[in-house]
């Protein structure tokens, strides 16, 4: 592979942003790709892949470079040497890879790889953490499948395709896909591809979510008909699951504390022609008091601390911290203790989340149940999903049933 200038100064350009302006990498990578007109899927790729490459790998890159934060742009030139020598690109003779020392790049590489927080690239807190909570052969495991590249799944939307259909659809435009067994809905790319610009995507035909992502809806039960309330709805990519799922027939109301994610789920609705569903902005306890003892299903797709979808998220390693998780575990037991009154007698919850703590998921569900609130549910089953057995992003789900 030969190395581009302006392809390399742009992922230069936008690891500045992401490391030293604590700019979100998903964000930074979308205006990148804006940059050149002229920039193939090639050069495109490059810069994508790169730039996610080197935030996940910071630590351990950062540690062979031997530079340390904040990174200016020698320093960030120095860990972009270490990802090319790692992927065994030859250097062209530019300034910033002069006496890139390349043996010893290797030699740090191997030396390191001994010592898990360094060959996983993550904080210290993080891995004693997952240590602590998962047990070290767990955890040893999880973390390297969570710094794999995630697969690009798509979820068809059976109120206008069928998977067979659309995967012919996408065979025509040169997009090779994969039926996944035991995810029903489910298309897997062979090869990563920008399958927004398709046709398919624009009429609503299929979304693209994470495997594990499309277990939770299906595990809800939901029958066409009912009434439901996704209580965590964001942009709302379950919410959408649900409405195929209930054949458009009954009633779903999304809720959020952020009316701009309310307005991009409508948006994506009208696209999908899901005509069921309701959006409320929660702006006050009132939103949810109306709905006490209403509603057949409810789902709590928790906010967590998203270890699980670190493959996708790999910047979420720097931005989360401690503090943080504790903080959003109070958050999350408010949320349950609350949300969990609007299930009428008979009807059943799902708590879910893309965390693999057993503290924010299992233990959760346990002090819920031994609550006030909690002594009218049972508990049904629950399912935990951890990447390295899946292949797919970390997730926790629960099924409660109301019975009095």
């Amino acid at each position: 592979m030969r190395l581009h200038r302006n392809l390399c100064f742009s992922v230069i350009d936008g690891l500045t942003l992401i490391f030293n302006e604590g700019n979100y990498a998903d964000k930074v990578i979308q205006q990148l790709l804006k940059r050149d007109k002229r920039w193939g899927s090639r050069d495109r790729a490059f810069v994508a892949e790169t730039t996610y490459d080197i935030v996940r790998w910071k630590r351990l890159y950062a540690e062979i470079a031997e530079v340390k934060e904040p990174f200016d742009r020698d320093n960030l030139w120095r860990m972009f040497a270490v990802w090319a020598t790692l992927k065994g690109i030859k250097l062209p003779d530019w300034t910033y890879f002069e006496h890139t020392p390349t043996r010893k790049i290797k030699g740090k590489f191997d030396e390191l790889s001994k010592i898990r927080k360094y060959k996983e690239s993550i904080p210290d807190w993080m891995d004693e953490l997952g240590e602590k909570e998962l047990g070290k052969a767990v955890w040893t495991k999880e973390i390297s499948a969570l710094n794999e590249q995630a697969d690009v799944i798509l979820r068809v939307n059976t109120l206008k395709t069928t998977k067979e259909k659309l995967q012919e659809e996408l065979f025509d435009q040169e997009i090779e896909t994969d039926f996944l067994p035991d995810y029903p809905n489910a298309l897997k790319l062979k090869e990563r591809a920008n399958v927004f610009q398709t046709e398919q995507f624009k009429n609503g035909m299929f979304e693209v979510q994470d495997a594990s992502s499309q277990l939770v809806a299906e595990f809800l039960n939901v029958q066409p008909g009912m009434r439901v309330v996704d209580a965590c709805a964001g942009a709302g990519g379950k919410t959408l699951h649900i409405a195929s799922l209930m054949e458009n027939k009954g009633q779903i109301i999304a809720l959020d504390i952020y009316e701009n994610k309310l307005h991009e789920l409508k948006r994506r609705a009208k696209r999908n022609g899901a005509f069921n569903i309701e959006t409320r902005g929660i702006d006050s306890t009132k939103v949810i008091k109306k709905l006490y003892d209403k509603a057949d299903r409810v789902l709590i797709d928790a906010p967590c601390s998203g270890l699980g979808v670190l493959r996708r998220n790999p910047d979420a390693k720097w931005k989360l911290q401690p503090d943080f998780i504790e903080k959003i575990k109070g958050t999350q037991q408010e949320i349950l203790q609350q949300y969990s009154k609007m299930v009428k007698v008979g009807g059943q919850l799902v708590y879910a989340t893309c965390s693999v703590l057993p503290s924010e998921n299992q233990k959760q569900v346990d002090t819920f149940l031994a609550s006030e609130s909690g002594k009218n549910f049972t508990f049904v089953q629950d399912k935990k999903v951890l990447a390295h057995k899946s292949g797919f992003d970390g997730f926790y789900m629960a099924l409660l049933e109301r019975n009095a």
